[in-house]
């Protein structure tokens, strides 16, 4: 019998004394995924952008032009500059040392006060004082005034008062920040190089005269020497694009750049022209990457179109054109950075990466417009050759409007049925369901008998698997492999504003998994998988839908089948040959799998299916200017580029992991 419900005795329950009150830092310990976005590799990575976006405050205005950055061995994070130092006299509302009130009070810094700061990258002034919330070890040094100021914390409290421990020349000036992370708030603790590299890099192209380096102490050469890169641009913005299409072939050789001041804002914006049909467009306030865009890409997208439009007209070079140019023909092949500051931004969307001040449409669309109207004026070579590729991009569009029909026709969502080779799953539910690309039949019959039908569905491949980074966009819809694509996953292809935009309203799988062989050929297929994701259908990406399957490539077991174990790579087949045979490999069984079609449908299951076992790599974007760059070098046309990358990391290369 159900116990009876008592609404009173609940609410007499409920009283003041259940209301919980987070003093200090420790609503940030308790809930930190509120202020860094989670807990795992981004938020680890996210602690050091806090301390370095302080330096590069300093920078900004016009007190720090270095900015050192190093990895120490236990991967705690040392991040020095030459800047002005954190102040260190008595606060006056608070009765303690300014460094203090930094380093411990939420809301506390010297960017609400414009006179110290004209523009910030920070937000909300949590930063600092949120590193140390989750650091189990931080320590604040700072040279000022010609004495050297310290002060411990740990998990966000003073361990001791602000202390002098030495002095310094009057020129030595800046501030020290040492932090560790805290295990018991992080998956992970460690640091990767390659991650604060790039976010470095993109410092140093978009704050012009900065030199920021990043030391790694936990990688050493030969004689001892840790790995450091210097990252610095003399000019900015123009480096920065040449550096994103380095690996693509010019349509003009100008990087057309932009530098200007409207009313109050800074406007700086560089921009050319490829032979591809992608549109590269990065936009940044205040050094933050506005991943979801916002009013001064808006201004922008509105002065490049009028402007080149006006342009053609006037040269009449579309009197001919048989086709509609539509706004984004301006756009394809265009690699364009725009970066501006502003005094107090509005952020908005989800991911509060969206600008929204509105007075900056204005400022940027006024400041392409009048630049590149005298570019146009004194370049005609050039000027002809955008106009050419826009006339060329609108025809293409249109065959490719007319291909993508043509598959939207024979969707799901319009009656077509699935591909006839797609094993279906039962669930109806796409947060549920999952897809797993196969190449070839044999992998795919194993894997359709090994899945469990309920939640996992499986769709084979047959046939090359189309490099999208080389072709237009109609050829892309003439795909076979594509086309299957499409339809198995039930979206609508494209937007008026925007063909490439992946419609995931009707996304049928929350879970697409790429499964191919873990040999070279598997892993050149998954690829091409992952460029056409990229450049066709990126939300898939961004919403974190896209997973890579991580087969073993050997079974290992004791002569005798004993011990049997699946190694997903040599160094784990060689801890198996140690533990098992005390070395000796002649003792142990190995098997290698040459593809997936060799496992048995038990097998592949239980070593790359079944969710209680398998691993699984979610594809995600942490750079999507790097990330551009790297599709470009290894699946473009430019050969050159891609043999120097191989060269260059061939030796560090493990093809089988």
């Amino acid at each position: 019998m159900a116990e009876d419900y008592n609404i009173e005795q609940e609410e007499e329950q409920y009283s003041a004394s259940n209301i919980q009150v987070l003093e200090g830092l420790e609503a940030v310990r308790k809930r930190p995924s509120m202020y860094i976005g989670d807990t795992h590799v981004k938020g680890l990575h996210h602690l050091v952008s806090e301390v370095v976006d302080n330096s590069i405050d300093e920078a900004l205005a016009g007190f720090c032009d270095t900015i050192d950055v190093v990895i120490t061995e236990d991967n705690s994070i040392r991040v020095s500059d030459n800047g002005r130092g954190i102040p260190v006299d008595e606060h006056e509302k608070l009765h303690k040392s300014a460094l203090e009130v930094v380093m411990t009070v939420l809301h506390a810094g010297g960017k609400f006060d414009k006179g110290s700061y004209k523009v910030s990258g920070g937000l909300h002034g949590v930063g600092v004082s949120c590193v140390n919330a989750l650091s189990d070890y931080l320590r604040a040094e700072v040279r000022r005034g010609g004495k050297v100021y310290m002060q411990e914390y740990s998990k966000g409290k003073p361990k001791a008062d602000v202390a002098i421990i030495g002095e310094c020349n009057e020129e030595d000036h800046g501030t020290t920040i040492l932090f560790h992370p805290d295990a018991t708030i992080f998956q992970t603790t460690v640091y990767e190089y390659s991650i604060l590299a790039t976010r470095l890099r993109d410092l140093a192209y978009l704050n012009a005269g900065v030199k920021l380096t990043l030391t790694d102490l936990r990688n050493k050469d030969e004689k001892g020497n840790p790995h450091t890169e210097t990252f610095y641009s003399k000019t900015g913005l123009d480096e920065f694009v040449r550096y994103i299409d380095a690996s693509k072939e010019a349509l003009i050789d100008d990087v057309i750049h932009i530098s200007t001041n409207k009313g109050d804002i800074p406007v700086e914006v560089a921009m050319t022209y490829n032979t591809s049909f992608n549109e590269n467009i990065y936009s940044y306030v205040n050094n933050i990457n506005t991943i979801e865009g916002g009013t001064h890409l808006t201004g922008f997208r509105r002065g490049l179109g009028s402007t080149l439009k006006k342009y053609a007209e006037d040269s009449k070079m579309l009197e001919k054109v048989k086709v509609e140019i539509k706004p984004e023909d301006f756009r394809q092949g265009l690699t364009a950075v725009i970066s501006v500051k502003v005094l107090e931004p509005q952020f908005e969307g989800q991911t509060k990466t969206k600008l929204g001040n509105t007075e900056v449409i204005g400022a940027v669309e006024t400041s392409l417009r009048e630049a590149l109207n005298i570019y146009l004026e004194e370049h005609p070579n050039q000027a002809k050759a955008i106009v050419e590729k826009i006339i060329l991009a609108a025809t293409a569009r249109h065959a490719a409007e007319t291909a993508r029909a043509r598959v939207q026709r024979k969707s799901p969502l319009a009656g077509g049925g699935l591909p006839g080779k797609l094993a279906d799953c039962s669930s109806k539910d796409p947060a549920l369901s999952e897809l797993f690309l196969v190449e070839g039949d044999s992998a795919g019959g194993s894997a359709k008998q090994g899945r469990d039908r309920k939640f996992q569905a499986i769709l084979p491949l047959r046939g090359k698997i189309l490099n999208v980074e080389k072709v237009m966009d109609h050829k892309v819809f003439e795909s076979e492999s594509v086309v299957i694509i499409f339809r198995a996953l039930g979206v609508t292809i494209g937007t008026e504003e925007d063909p490439k935009e992946a419609n995931l309203s009707k996304l049928r799988y929350h879970r697409i998994i790429i499964m191919t062989d873990a040999d070279v050929d598997g892993k050149h297929i998954a690829t091409l998988l992952m460029t056409f994701f990229f450049r066709r259908m990126r939300p898939i990406i961004e919403n974190g839908y896209l997973y890579i399957a991580s087969p073993p490539l050997y079974r290992c077991s004791v002569k005798g089948g004993k011990n049997e174990e699946y190694c997903w790579n040599d160094m784990q087949k060689q801890q198996y040959i140690d533990k098992y045979a005390d070395g000796d490999e002649n003792k142990v069984h190995v098997q290698r799998y040459k593809g997936l079609g060799e496992m048995n449908p038990e097998q592949l299951w239980e070593t790359t299916m079944d969710p209680e076992n398998r691993m699984l790599k979610r594809v995600n974007i942490s750079d999507a200017a790097e990330a551009d760059r790297i599709f470009s070098m290894l699946m473009g046309e430019d050969v050159e580029p891609r043999r120097k990358f191989i060269e260059e990391n061939a030796a560090t290369a493990n093809i089988d992991t």
